[in-house]
């Protein structure tokens, strides 16, 4: 399993989501450093991907021995 960080950003963001969306969250970000399976798809334009949970976006970039989560929001505000 690939460990998991998150920039301050994210954190924020996280905190101000519902229990159980965060909780949904950090259970498919496990699942995606454990096994590479999700909906997953390469951001256009700039470094990096997203992982799709519900309406909300992870915006993270992967690396050969880790995962570092850029921001994290609904799809509506995401990709401003």
């Amino acid at each position: 399993m690939k460990p998991i960080t998150y920039t301050p950003s994210a954190v924020r963001a996280l905190t101000k989501l519902q229990k159980s969306m965060r909780l949904a969250i950090v259970e498919k970000l496990g699942r995606y450093a454990e096994t590479g399976a999700g909906d997953v798809r390469a951001l256009t334009g700039r470094p990096g991907a997203r992982l799709r949970v519900g309406d909300y976006r992870i915006v993270f970039i992967e690396t050969d021995d880790a995962i570092q989560v850029h921001a994290i929001g609904h799809r509506r505000d995401i990709y401003d």
